[in-house]
Parts: structure tokens; C-alpha cells; sequence
């Protein structure tokens, strides 16, 4: 694949001296790393992205310049794969179609200023010595990844690393790594591959670059080979619903009632152990909830030997929650979402932003509270169940609160806001990447996609259709055991980065001082 790739960057060599072209090939080099996500999955070409960005960058003779290839490269990523936040601002949130477009524009620019710093560092770090710059941009890369992933909350939607799941050889490395010591491997991949097609590279260079590609790469194929956990207790009889309730009418009083049937009788209808409905499945609040539903609901989940997992809302104390309950053979549990949405699920500033929702978002459950940080994993149908809602299983660091003590994931979601978009599927992405980090398979029961059943190994042994009514049956089991990842989390990448880019750093001071 490189060698095939090396005519291609030596002909690009001459484009680059046109500014034109500098302009809109690292733009198009960015929208072409979607197709390594979900719901592609075509990983190496996420790689020949990168390796094409590196050598713009190369090219670069100061860090603005840097700093502006890679803020074009941003929004070419960020533009193509994050559209379908127009949908739910516009479709389903009723802000005007202008505003919606604005604001997903501002969003995939304040994004790419990522990519950018990536370059402009990179290029400063490494400005005396030159082959530095192959070293310091997987870091920098890897860096900003994970600072996407908590700063204002985080939004790390597009982390490169996620884009090598699940088939990939350098998914091994994420149950030791997490996604964002994964993103490094995938970038210092794309580092070295560009540097091995650079013919101006000393010989020397060039074979230690394509002897570490080896190595990297045989080194993650083995390591998927790794069983990190092992299967406890008995096979699991599970029934995922998904109701396919349109978004629009979702929250209309008239049809709470038909809602509410609704998924009476799919879950009365099936036999399985562990029955879980999506995300507010249920359109009232858990006091309101009709006492008869409920018995029924648990009455049929002790026939089953097992329980039920419902989503609805929660009112404690004049707050709402977003929560998820259990009903059925075992005490009744109770979890409630813990990272929320800003703008979707609570305001920020809301002295500040308040007025976008008074005067243009029609949008249910803007201000909710938020369920501890420290919750447990729920005792039920023979397994302990760490459930996670929506948006939550995104940040692999939060998941492993509940590990090693949960034996089985179960996330619960309603992507619906999102249309026939990319969303749902690069959603299910992320819940395979929270799989393969823990050990552990994972449920996803949504109300319109993506409804699924992952193993250990985050390959998807079961999909429902989309925006069909539909439950999917399957039978799992339960894991013990901890990953490295589930231990450290993600603090041995970042003290890793960090010491790497003291001596990237001093080295570069050394070259100076001479």
C-alpha cells in the first residue's frame, strides 16, 4: 500500500508550490479521513489522509503556514463529518435553517483550530531539527485529541484513533492505550509511512522508518490475539427494543399513551432474561408512569427470571434527571446520566444563551441535572450492568468508573435527533471502542438505530435495521477481568507525551545553543 502511495506524494510535491492547491488539498485530505469512521470503516485510508498531511506540512516553511494547512485540513474532517448537527438543530430543534448552518459551521472551525495548533507546534518544536517534526506530530495530534475530550464538557467526535476499529492491527493496541494512545499509533503510523515515501530521506532514515511500520503493526495484530478478560457465568438471553418513535412527535402528549403500550407489548412479548428499552423510551416522568404498566412490566420480567432496564425521566427535589430504571426479579436500581449535553441537555451560561432556547430551539430536556459520578453497576438478570446513557459513552475515562466490577455494558440512546445521518453509526463506533477498552460486550439499544450487540473484540455480531420497529434478540455473557486500560486509563499516554515533548523540547534548545 505504501509503495503504491509514493508516486502519488512525490507528485504532490509539485502541487503544493501553488497556493491555491496548499488551500484546498489539505481540505480535501480532510473530508477523505471520514471514510475510516463508521460507517465506512475503510481505516486505511484515514491513514493516507494523514501521511498527505504530513507532507504539506513538510513543505510548510513557517508554523502560521502550518497552522493554516491544518486548520484547512480541520475543516474538511470536521465539515464532512459532523454536518448532521444541522439536522438536529434545524429538523428537530426548529432553529432557523441560517442560525443552524452558522452554528455547525462555528462548530467544525472552533474544531480545526486543533489540527491547526497541531502543525504550528509541531513545526516550532521541531524547527532546528527538522526529522524531529515525524515524532512531534503524532504527539501533538494524540494531545489535542484528549484536550477535545474535556474541554467545555469535550466533544471528541472524530478522534483519529477511533478510526481503526475494529479491524485494523493497531486496534490492539486499544485496550492498553485507550482510543487516544491509539490515535498516536495511527498517527506515528502515517508519521513514519511518510517519512519512509520521502525519497530525499537519508537510506538510513527511511529503512528505520519502515522497520518501525513493521514492527508497530505486527505488533497490533498480536495483540488483538490478547483474550484481556474471560467469560463468567452463564449465556444471557437479551431483547434490545427499538420503538422507532418519530423524533417530531416523540414528547406530544396525545401519543404518550400509545408510546407507552407500545412498549408494553414489545417487551411482553419477548422471553429474554435482560430486556432493555432506549432512552426515555417512556415519554413521562417515572412518577407519572401508570402503576398498572409498571406491574406488568415487572411481573413479566420475574416470569423471565430477569429484569427490565427503562428510560425515562426523573423529577427529585424540583430536578429532572435522565435516568434509566430496572424492574423485575431484582431490586429496583436506578441510574442517572452523569455528562450531559451542553445545549442539549443543560445550558451553559444560561444568564448568557438562555434566549437561543426561549427564541429558537424547541427542544425537550434542556435543563437537566446531573446523576453522580460514582455510580455502580446494577445487580441484575445474574450480571452486574454498568449502564450508560447516550452521548456518555464517549468518554472511555468515565466508562471504566464502573469497571472492573461490571461484568456487561449496556448503552441506551435515541440518536433520532440526527435523521438518516452518519451520527447513529459513528455513535455505535464509539460504544466498540468502549468494548475492545474494557473486556467487556456491550448492549445499545436505541429508539431508531444504531440498536447492536458488540463483543469484547468490538466487532458488531448483531444490527437491527434503522428507523424500523423492531427488537433484537441475542445471547451474551458476562466478562471478568481488567484491561491495562481499565488500571491506568489514560494517564500512561499522557505522562508519555508529556516526557516525549520535554525531549523533542530540549533537544530542540540543544540545536539552537550550538
Amino acid at each position: 500500500m505504501f509503495f503504491q502511495y509514493q508516486a502519488t506524494i512525490q507528485a504532490m510535491s509539485l502541487f503544493t508550490k501553488n497556493q491555491l492547491i496548499k488551500t484546498f488539498l489539505p481540505l480535501a485530505l480532510g473530508a477523505l479521513g471520514i471514510l475510516g469512521f463508521a460507517p465506512f470503516y475503510f481505516y486505511p485510508v484515514s491513514i493516507l489522509s494523514i501521511i498527505g498531511l504530513i507532507h504539506v506540512w513538510r513543505d510548510c516553511a513557517t508554523a502560521k503556514q502550518a497552522a493554516y494547512t491544518g486548520f484547512m485540513y480541520g475543516l474538511g474532517l470536521f465539515g464532512a463529518g459532523i454536518y448532521w448537527i444541522y439536522i438536529s438543530l434545524h429538523i428537530f430543534g426548529g432553529m432557523p435553517g441560517f442560525m443552524a448552518g452558522l452554528s455547525t459551521f462555528l462548530l467544525a472551525t472552533f474544531l480545526s483550530l486543533f489540527p491547526a495548533m497541531v502543525g504550528a507546534l509541531s513545526k516550532r518544536i521541531s524547527a532546528h531539527h527538522k526529522h524531529a517534526f515525524l515524532i512531534a506530530v503524532p504527539v501533538f495530534w494524540a494531545l489535542a485529541d484528549w484536550v477535545r475530550s474535556w474541554i467545555f464538557t469535550g466533544f471528541p467526535w472524530l478522534t483519529i484513533g477511533y478510526s481503526q476499529l475494529p479491524q485494523s492491527p493497531l486496534a490492539g493496541y486499544v485496550p492498553i492505550l485507550g482510543i487516544y494512545g491509539t490515535s498516536f499509533i495511527t498517527v506515528l503510523v502515517a508519521s513514519l509511512g511518510c517519512g519512509f515515501l520521502t525519497k530525499n530521506l537519508m537510506p538510513a532514515c527511511r529503512r528505520g522508518a519502515l522497520i518501525a511500520l513493521l514492527v508497530i503493526i505486527s505488533g497490533g495484530g498480536l495483540l488483538k490475539l490478547i483474550a484481556w478478560s474471560t467469560p463468567n457465568g452463564e449465556p444471557l438471553s437479551v431483547s434490545l427494543l427499538q420503538g422507532n418513535i418519530d423524533q417530531t412527535i416523540k414528547w406530544a402528549p396525545e401519543i404518550a399513551e400509545r408510546t407507552l403500550n407500545q412498549y408494553l407489548s414489545m417487551a411482553e412479548q419477548s422471553t429474554a432474561r435482560l430486556i432493555v428499552m432506549p432512552e426515555t423510551a417512556m415519554p413521562v416522568l417515572s412518577s407519572n408512569m401508570p402503576p398498572e404498566i409498571i406491574s406488568r412490566l415487572k411481573q413479566h420480567a420475574i416470569n423471565n427470571q430477569g429484569d427490565i432496564l427503562v428510560g425515562m425521566v426523573e423529577r427529585e427535589n424540583g430536578e429532572y434527571f435522565n435516568s434509566v430504571l430496572s424492574f423485575g426479579s431484582s431490586e429496583t436500581a436506578v441510574y442517572r446520566k452523569s455528562h450531559l449535553v451542553p445545549f442539549g441537555e443543560f445550558i451553559p451560561f444560561k444568564q448568557l444563551f438562555g434566549w437561543i432556547y426561549r427564541d429558537w430551539l424547541n427542544m425537550p430536556l434542556s435543563d437537566l441535572s446531573r446523576g453522580g459520578i460514582q455510580q455502580q453497576p446494577m445487580p441484575i438478570a445474574g450480571e452486574k450492568v454498568a449502564v450508560n446513557i447516550c452521548y456518555e459513552d464517549v468518554f472511555g475515562e468515565e466508562i471504566i468508573r464502573q469497571l472492573p466490577a461490571a461484568t456487561l455494558l449496556v448503552n441506551v440512546s435515541n440518536d433520532a435527533w440526527y435523521g438518516d445521518s452518519y451520527a447513529a453509526d459513528q455513535h455505535m463506533q464509539f460504544s466498540q471502542a468502549r468494548a475492545l477498552e474494557t473486556g467487556r460486550m456491550m448492549l445499545r439499544a436505541t429508539n431508531t438505530g444504531a440498536t447492536a450487540i458488540i463483543d469484547t473484540r468490538g466487532h458488531v455480531i448483531a444490527h437491527a435495521p434503522h428507523f424500523v420497529q423492531t427488537t433484537l434478540e441475542g445471547t451474551v455473557r458476562g466478562y471478568t477481568g481488567s484491561t491495562p486500560y481499565v488500571r491506568w486509563g489514560n494517564w500512561p499516554f499522557v505522562t508519555l507525551s508529556l516526557i516525549t515533548l520535554l525531549l523533542l523540547w530540549r533537544r530542540n534548545r540543544a540545536a539552537v545553543n550550538k
